[in-house]
């Protein structure tokens, strides 16, 4: 009997672990189904270059995994019980349960609201591209109305300074103003601390530094001071969380509901679970956790598939680096920053900015996407031609 492996999630590190662990295992004993909610393999590093109304490509999953063996259910991931070693999930036909051997657990993360009155109603994300769809409509209601437009960021993280400057770039009929809670890039060098204010000086970003938001309206947000500041889009970039499911599955999980994991990416308390990307709580080799964030999706996978390859064919495990070199951020097309840490995830001195940094990222990312969509890629030539003989079982999973 085949040795069953469900992977949950087809983000960067869902997908990069199915794709990896078809490369690696034989579809003889190895049978592997990934579970996702939409067709489309989602860049989310690029979602606000799709909200500030670029075209950003979206490879079918069912493309990325044609010839792999690979089963693809599109579904909605219910509930999970390691104690049956079932998942439930469902879909336009009721759904029903998948059984496992192996489990992998990638659901990664959203939107968090913390609890901030009005955030559900009225604010817009862009951590999914179904809300970065809705953040472009709405923008391009306002030029059809002919009005400019205010919006307000709220968050000074990486995804609130990539959402405001693409926006002011892209779009320079808008007043965009970005809300920071304490001081802005304060976990940057100060050479890229003065590079970004620079920036959003360039690009007309209104920055609001020690500014906390007690809620949010449709017109407008109130602070903490009580200064009401008027807002056509509201775009909260404040945090993320990680899906309730596995809390409430009674897998080991951190307040916070990450599941607890060994070096290995393997959860503490169930040991047929890996996790892997923003679902994990994973150390670091510095001794810190990772933090959410694509290069942990990659470290994290690495992991997750070496372990289970190691296990299932009774080789030693390898051991990946679990490192965060540092954060590569776009300041809209042409400029960006490069801000390297050292081993105390402090930033070091030196850092890389402009049009250099931009082009860095740009081929970090599509390095990244071109790694998930090729996951045949240095198989041998013989194997590569079985590859892509059409898949049977994963085109019955999709009918």
């Amino acid at each position: 009997m085949k040795h069953r492996i469900v992977v949950l999630g087809a983000g960067y590190a869902g997908a990069y672990v199915a794709g990896n662990l078809a490369r690696r295992l034989s579809p003889a004993d190895t049978e592997i189904t990934v579970v996702n909610a939409e067709p489309d393999f989602v860049e989310r590093l690029r979602l606000h270059q799709l909200a500030a109304g670029q075209q950003i490509e979206a490879p079918k999953l069912a493309d990325v995994f044609a010839g792999t063996g690979i089963r693809l259910r599109l579904a909605q991931v219910t509930a999970v019980d390691p104690e049956r070693q079932v998942v439930a999930v469902g879909d336009a036909d009721g759904g029903g349960e998948l059984g496992y051997d192996t489990l992998v657990y990638a659901l990664g993360s959203h939107v968090a609201g913390f609890g901030v009155p009005g955030v559900a109603e009225h604010a817009f994300h862009v951590t999914a591209r179904p809300a970065a769809l809705r953040v472009r409509e709405r923008l391009d209601s306002l030029v059809k109305r002919g009005e400019g437009g205010r919006v307000l960021v709220v968050g000074d993280g990486l995804t609130g300074i990539e959402t405001a400057t693409e926006f002011a770039e892209a779009r320079p009929g808008l007043s965009v103003g970005l809300i920071a809670r304490g001081e802005l890039g304060a976990r940057l060098s100060d050479g890229a601390r003065s590079h970004l204010r620079r920036a959003c000086d360039r690009l007309g970003v209104t920055v609001l530094e020690h500014t906390t938001i007690e809620a949010v309206e449709a017109t407008r947000v109130l602070c903490a001071d009580g200064t009401a500041l008027a807002s056509d889009v509201t775009v909260w970039a404040a945090g993320f969380a990680v899906n309730p499911i596995a809390a409430a599955s009674g897998l080991e999980v951190t307040e916070n509901g990450q599941i607890v994991v060994d070096d290995t990416m393997r959860s503490v308390s169930h040991p047929n679970v890996y996790a892997a990307g923003d679902s994990a709580y994973a150390i670091g080799d510095n001794g810190r956790p990772l933090p959410m964030s694509c290069a942990s999706a990659g470290s994290t996978g690495r992991q997750a598939t070496d372990a289970i390859v190691g296990r299932l064919t009774g080789r030693k495990v390898a051991k990946s680096k679990l490192d965060y070199p540092g954060n590569h951020i776009s300041l809209g097309r042409r400029d960006g920053i490069l801000q390297m840490v050292d081993d105390e995830a402090q930033a070091k001195p030196k850092y890389v900015g402009g049009r250099k940094a931009a082009r860095i990222k740009s081929g970090i990312l599509q390095i990244s996407l071109w790694g998930i969509s090729h996951p045949t890629f240095c198989l041998p030539k013989r194997k590569r031609r079985l590859a892509a003989t059409p898949d049977v079982s994963a085109e019955r999973a999709l009918a």
